[in-house]
């Protein structure tokens, strides 16, 4: 199925091989497509684009502080999108939204004390507890119905009673999987029964892919939840803009928030200012890019789930949200499905860095050429063994 038509040309071909791009410098002089760390190839939208240049053109880049009506469409945007009411004094911004899980497993987790962390997951939930020297317990993702979730009553067997932070991935990430109320009520219930504070990643809230589903915060479900959480959120995965790092921490209880600003204090820098300046544009103006590049990747969706499913040794669940595809390898007779995916032209993320080398993620947020590709590439891999 095609992607639908759109005003904003997601089908343009970018060269970015001479940008100093992350993603693509890792196989340079090399046939390979980088289809691995999660930003996508496309253009932000015309009035990020347009925002940096006239604030550029301005010529003065001094120092400088969050704008007011950043922080004003910010606060309306969680109350018209999510139904959540937060306060401007609940903001704390960040350069990057890594650093806030770092902060967190320092701040908010004694000494003693333990970090939950689903698994597999984003590799740095896993490091932020080996960076600050705190015991890792690891909630297993399992499927469920055709969804990837942590398993707490397995990680429930592990706890001390010592109390401690639990970190949340919504829309998980790896898996895609977005979490439903009665979830979350039942992550309350959890973190309460075992005194822990919550740290909910929601980086890939705004890439819903099924439209039957809405994004809900946890600590937007009730009071209880919103006076133990810290909630991270960035405008970098929606609207391609990770490069200039700009993120949010959303804390509504004042001690919990003294303790993250207190452990960033001084070793933290501050949002640059361009990065200020596109989050504030995005923020205003980009909606209607982000509408339809939403239609563009459940394109990419369905397009995934159709052929990787009809390849032997291959599964595809069901992809909610993010355009992160968590394939299962399994069944493949490989020993490293990485490096064979790698050695047939694909850069894939290596399952094992998120907790399970039998996997692979595939990032689709690229045009449907390069992914067409990487497909091809892939199934003429896959039709050889």
């Amino acid at each position: 199925m095609s992607p639908k038509p759109h005003s904003f040309d997601f089908d343009k071909e970018i060269d970015r091989t001479t940008t100093a791009s992350d993603k693509w410098d890792k196989y340079k002089g090399q046939n390979i497509l980088p289809m691995w760390v999660a930003d996508s190839d496309f253009q932000s939208p015309p009035a990020v684009i347009d925002a940096l240049q006239t604030r550029i053109a301005h010529g003065v880049l001094g120092y400088t502080h969050a704008p007011d009506n950043l922080t004003d469409l910010f606060v309306a945007r969680m109350a018209s999108r999510y139904g959540w009411h937060i306060e401007p004094e609940w903001v704390v911004y960040l350069p990057g939204l890594v650093c806030g899980l770092n902060i967190a497993a320092r701040a908010l987790c004694d000494e003693g004390q333990t970090i939950v962390s689903p698994s597999p997951v984003y590799p740095p939930f896993i490091s932020s507890a080996k960076f600050a020297e705190r015991r890792l317990v690891k909630a297993p993702v399992k499927l469920d119905q055709g969804r990837w979730m942590p398993d707490l009553d397995e990680a429930e067997k592990q706890l001390d009673g010592k109390g401690g932070l639990l970190q949340m991935c919504n829309p998980l990430n790896p898996g895609g999987t977005v979490y439903r109320k009665e979830e979350l009520e039942a992550t309350l219930a959890f973190a309460e029964k075992h005194d822990l504070l919550v740290c909910s990643d929601e980086i890939h809230c705004d890439l819903i892919l099924d439209e039957a589903l809405t994004h809900i915060p946890f600590a937007s479900i009730n009071e209880r939840a919103a006076q133990r959480s810290v909630t991270l959120m960035a405008p970098s995965k929606t609207f391609n803009i990770a490069g200039l790092g700009a993120s949010i921490a959303i804390i509504p209880n004042p001690k919990i928030r003294q303790r993250f600003i207190k452990v960033k204090r001084g070793i933290v820098p501050g949002v640059s200012l361009l990065a200020f300046t596109a989050a504030e544009a995005a923020y205003e103006h980009g909606q209607d890019w982000l509408d339809a590049q939403l239609d563009y990747l459940r394109g990419h969706r369905d397009y995934l789930m159709q052929e990787i499913n009809a390849l032997p040794g291959l599964k595809l669940e069901k992809i909610e949200a993010t355009y992160l595809a968590w394939i299962d390898c399994s069944g493949l007779p490989v020993d490293n499905p990485h490096r064979f995916f790698e050695q047939a032209g694909v850069g894939l993320s290596p399952g094992i860095d998120f907790g399970n080398r039998q996997f692979v993620r595939l990032n689709f947020g690229c045009t449907r050429k390069t992914l067409e590709e990487a497909v091809a590439r892939m199934k003429a891999a896959v039709l050889l063994l």
